[in-house]
């Protein structure tokens, strides 16, 4: 008896070519685009609840192969920059809310 030696085919999911080349789920592009609003109006309003949500949201997209990859990088980065914005805003008033004037 002979042992046969089972290759992986290029379709085969534990090859590395296939994942670079497998389409993106359609929930991880809406995931960057969530991503990206909720960071883009957490920058205005509730950046202490929406910029994790961005930071979530775009992270989980990019995980799961989004098409949208520079939405969900923007995503990330005002998840983060709301998160800068509260630190620098709660330093300066010494609050969790901020107002103009």
């Amino acid at each position: 008896m002979s042992a046969a030696t089972i290759k992986p085919t290029p379709s085969s999911p534990s090859s590395p070519a296939s994942a670079a080349s497998r389409p993106a789920r359609p929930h991880a592009d809406g995931m960057a685009v969530a991503s990206f609003v909720l960071g883009l109006l957490g920058t205005l309003v509730l950046n202490v609840v929406l910029g994790p949500c961005a930071l979530v949201l775009g992270t989980l997209a990019l995980t799961r192969g989004t098409n949208r990859r520079g939405r969900a990088l923007l995503g990330i980065a005002l998840g983060a920059a709301d998160l800068l914005l509260l630190a620098a805003l709660t330093a300066a008033d010494g609050t969790l809310s901020w107002h103009i004037g």
